[in-house]
């Protein structure tokens, strides 16, 4: 029996499973991650810190499992998507991951949109944000001699996989599947907008070669293997982003296929086989499928998952209630908590983007508990969706949006899947295969090696439908008029956090 190793280095840790190749899991191993963060809106982490982790758990899962290293047969990897880090010349890290949480690019980001936003929508097929652009302008702008020193900017798994390979900086790659958040690269070419580039001058030797996710990048090197565990020589492919992965595992592969990954970003995206950049509405962003010539259409809240955890954490006592005892208090209330609007933007709204919105409760009353309060975060998460879905609507009309699958943590929440199928007015399936990035970079890894002949095949032996959640049409209803306040409150409040009181500084 041969095995896969998948590494998944997400915003709250990295995890790492083997699989076999039927798909088993045969052992696994999670990390908490180290987040930096001295002050709102500035967050980091500390480039040898997530190779470190990569590392241990591989080591870990290999302990566990107490297969021979030479059994493995390639190694898949994805990574948080919308922010960079830079390798120096020896493929060593010239700079720390600047987290997609990260805010002091705004200054950019706004000089990007003003220049050339449509522009950069219609080439890239997503807006400028607190995305990869902006953050190089940062970069280059505030620490010349970071930006100096740095040959290649590249995603967590990029730096990774060029730790594991020992690549130099002129051999990192991009995976195509993360173009969207490049501000600099043409989606449809697959190649750097040299027009881009250009306006913005940066220069083109800056960024990594993209390829595609399933491209060998390189085998393990003798000290890889000393360090983990393994053997020399093993392949190692591109690999994909977090939510591009995500997608692949769930099987997401056709046109109209509607997905929820319910994990630190909340992230609502479909299966679409065009590509159609949405320079109307400014919202969807046109993330490449591993899968050639198909596109996931998505718009996401930074951290939505994190506020969940945030109000159980910080206000459920010490020790926190657990989510189940949150949920049984929540779940017999009416739609709409009796009142209470929750806006869940603690970084701003990304897309569409609007940096001056700040998370909000609103309309608290005396009669409110927490019950009403937890509710109301998974409701607010809930109405951002269903702006998303209404624009996913219009943007593509001769789609037929039957249901949505969800994963992630949040989709083992009854309630959650309960208040998302009421508030979008579709039925709302669980999908049991947990992780579903991990699977799909494992199918990756796999196919790039030679083990499987396609993707479709292994994907047979994956999760399947678990519980399916009937919207409650009476609750729809309701839930349109509170959808329809949630976006007013959103508007009336920017005047508010747009007066520099919460402005982040550089």
């Amino acid at each position: 029996m041969q095995y896969i190793i998948s590494l998944d280095i997400g915003t709250q840790g990295t995890k790492c499973i083997l699989f076999d190749t039927n798909m088993n899991m045969v052992a696994d191993a999670f990390e908490v991650s180290n987040l930096i963060s001295p002050k709102p809106g500035v967050v980091w982490q500390e480039a040898d810190e997530i190779y470190g982790s990569c590392v241990r758990t591989i080591k870990e899962v290999m302990e566990k499992s107490q297969i021979a290293p030479s059994d493995v047969c390639s190694i898949g990897i994805d990574s948080q998507s919308a922010g960079i880090m830079g390798v120096s010349a020896d493929g060593e890290a010239s700079t720390y991951y600047d987290s997609w949480l990260d805010m002091r690019c705004g200054k950019y980001m706004h000089e990007m949109q003003e220049r050339a936003g449509k522009r950069i929508i219609e080439i890239c097929g997503g807006p400028a944000s607190y995305t990869h652009g902006p953050k190089i302008l940062w970069w280059k702008n505030e620490q010349p001699e970071a930006y100096a020193k740095t040959a290649k900017f590249v995603l967590p798994s990029g730096y990774v996989v060029g730790k594991i390979c020992g690549l130099r900086g002129e051999e990192a790659t991009f995976t195509h599947t993360c173009i969207h958040f490049s501000n600099f690269g043409d989606n449809l070419k697959k190649e750097w907008s040299e027009e881009l580039l250009d306006l913005f001058g940066v220069a083109k030797e800056k960024m990594a070669r993209i390829a595609s996710s399933f491209e060998i990048a390189g085998t393990t090197t003798a000290e890889f293997a000393k360090q983990s565990g393994l053997v020399e020589g093993i392949p190692v492919v591109v690999g994909a982003g977090d939510t591009a992965a995500g997608a692949f595992g769930s099987g997401i592969i056709e046109a109209g296929m509607l997905m929820d990954t319910a994990g630190t970003a909340s992230v609502l995206c479909c299966a679409s086989d065009e590509y159609h950049p949405d320079t109307e509405f400014e919202t969807l962003v046109q993330m490449p499928s591993p899968v050639e010539d198909l596109w996931h259409p998505l718009a996401y809240i930074n951290g939505g998952g994190l506020c969940i955890r945030w109000f159980r954490d910080e206000f459920t006592g010490k020790p926190a209630a657990s989510y189940d005892e949150l949920m049984a208090e929540a779940k017999d209330l009416p739609a709409g908590s009796e009142g209470i609007l929750f806006v869940p933007h603690f970084c701003g709204r990304v897309l569409p983007n609007n940096p001056y919105v700040k998370g909000s409760f609103i309309g608290l009353d005396w009669k409110h508990g927490r019950g009403h309060m937890y509710r109301a975060v998974m409701e607010g998460i809930a109405y951002e969706y269903a702006y998303y879905f209404s624009i996913l609507k219009k943007e593509h009309q001769s789609t037929k949006f039957e249901k949505l699958y969800t994963t992630g943590g949040g989709s083992k929440s009854p309630l959650f899947n309960q208040i998302k199928a009421d508030v979008l007015g579709i039925p709302v399936v669980a999908y049991e295969q947990g992780e579903t990035a991990l699977a799909g970079s494992a199918i990756i890894a796999g196919c790039g090696a030679g083990v499987f002949s396609d993707y479709k095949e292994p994907m047979k032996n994956l999760g399947k439908e678990g519980a399916a959640f009937q919207p409650n049409m009476e609750n729809h209803e309701k839930y349109q008029k509170y959808a329809e306040q949630y976006l007013n409150v959103i508007s009336a409040l920017e005047p508010v956090y747009k007066s520099g009181v919460y402005e982040i500084e550089g």
